[in-house]
């Protein structure tokens, strides 16, 4: 690069380049070199794409991730004190937790559910979600 008469640019830590609104070319610890009688650079490293609309989205989904463990955990609180303990007899253990676990639903619902349909775990299902 010297024999181009190119000079090198030390203490340089980031270049960045913006392509658009959203998207930016980002290299960090580059090998920057500027030619004396011009206003070109020559910039060495390798280049990471940062997509700023991306990153906006994933703070925000993040954010919604950590409030939603909270709210349902306070329903599940609420629906286990509300409904309490359900006579099972008659109903088998591993249909009560196919239909809790493919409804969506406490087990209490699933018992209440497979009871109301003689034990037919598809009609349990399809009332619980439709």
């Amino acid at each position: 690069m010297m024999k181009l008469g190119l000079k090198q640019l030390e203490d340089v830590q980031r270049v960045t380049l913006k392509k658009n609104k959203n998207v930016m070319f980002v290299i960090n610890q580059p090998d920057v070199f500027h030619a004396p009688n011009s206003e070109s650079y020559v910039i060495f490293g390798e280049a990471k794409v940062e997509d700023l609309a991306a990153q906006a989205a994933a703070v925000a989904a993040e954010a919604f991730k950590s409030e939603a463990p909270a709210a349902g955990a306070a329903a599940a609180v609420a629906e286990a004190e509300e409904e309490g303990e359900v006579d099972e007899t008659g109903v088998e253990a591993k249909d009560i937790e196919l239909v809790m676990t493919q409804a969506n639903v406490s087990r209490a619902k699933a018992v209440t559910a497979l009871k109301a349909n003689p034990n037919d775990i598809v009609s349990a299902i399809m009332e619980l979600t439709m």
